[in-house]
């Protein structure tokens, strides 16, 4: 049976629209190592983000106990890059994301120190920014580099001390999101971009609720159409409604998608394409996983018509 007259892919537009009912959730494949990382000085990978500047590269960090610096890693877990953050301290980083700053076109690093444990930092938590550095997935030997320019904000919420381990850059509004830890139900805070000045404090927002507790990292993909967040030992995805507030995607129930058992993953992101996404653990020399997307039924569709337009195209076959 022809579903729609004409074969060529210009002329199938009845056929888009058929293909356009068949939605799906996103689905994805189980995680598949990609490498280890195979540096001795990330040995508490807590945060991992994927740049938007250079090809193939990955930014990780640690927990506790370690200097302000975060590390260029390749997609096989191959160190390429420690980056120093003159002036900033580090007293529990830990996530990391990128997303958008002052300078527009510009691609920036947050880095988060709003670890918690025993909720006593009541003066506030720390954020750092800094102008994404350059770095080639392929550089050997790696590079060690101090960089300068970095911003602080210090964020204090507004219900007291808590203990956070996601940091969350909105890429259409430059707003910053935390999410707690050690709840039934972690809390989601914001602060806007426009209160992201160098030296700042910035009292957060209270916006909503996850389901679920203990989120320990997260990523929201580079067209902000996406929100990713993991614990321990689940993760979910939230899709965006078009034209609504970030927050507004956690009224609606998150999509369970796969992790691997890792000693202690808490890292998380997606990749440059926001496509598929990565995670590591925690420990010396940690497992780099990818985790790729299942096509959409709709993009399968349009994939068939696609081949079946070009090889008719070729045979000359007009009906």
């Amino acid at each position: 049976m022809r579903i729609c007259s004409g074969w060529r892919l210009a002329a199938a537009g009845c056929c888009l629209a058929v293909a356009a009912t068949v939605v799906a959730q996103p689905t994805f494949l189980p995680g598949v190592s990609q490498g280890n990382l195979n540096s001795s000085a990330i040995n508490e990978a807590s945060g991992l983000a994927a740049s938007r500047v250079n090809s193939s590269v990955l930014y990780v960090h640690n927990d506790s106990g370690d200097s302000a610096r975060f590390f260029g890693i390749n997609s096989a877990g191959r160190l390429v890059g420690t980056f120093r953050l003159t002036g900033a301290s580090a007293t529990d980083w830990e996530d990391i994301a990128v997303g958008p700053g002052p300078v527009t076109g510009r691609s920036y690093v947050y880095l988060g120190d709003i670890g918690d444990n025993n909720a006593v930092r009541t003066g506030g938590v720390q954020v750092y920014r800094v102008a994404e550095p350059t770095v080639s997935s392929g550089q050997s030997p790696p590079v060690d580099v101090n960089l300068s320019g970095v911003e602080t904000f210090t964020l204090r919420y507004p219900d007291g001390a808590r203990d956070a381990e996601t940091l969350l850059s909105d890429p259409l509004t430059g707003d910053l999101y935390v999410v707690s830890k050690r709840e039934d139900q972690s809390r989601v805070y914001r602060a806007p971009a426009s209160a992201l000045v160098n030296g700042a404090t910035v009292t957060l927002q209270y916006k909503t609720s996850l389901p679920w507790g203990w989120a320990t990292g997260g990523d929201i993909s580079p067209d902000g159409d996406e929100i990713l967040i993991r614990g321990y030992s689940n993760a979910s995805l939230w899709s965006r409604p078009p034209g609504t507030n970030l927050w507004d995607a956690f009224a609606y129930a998150g999509v369970s998608v796969p992790l691997v058992s890792e000693p202690q993953g808490e890292a998380i992101g997606f990749d440059a394409a926001g496509w598929g996404y990565y995670t590591t653990s925690e420990g010396s020399y940690p497992a780099l996983y990818y985790f790729n997307r299942v096509p959409e039924p709709t993009t399968l569709v349009l994939l068939g018509l696609g081949a079946v337009a070009l090889v008719r195209g070729r045979r000359g076959e007009v009906r």
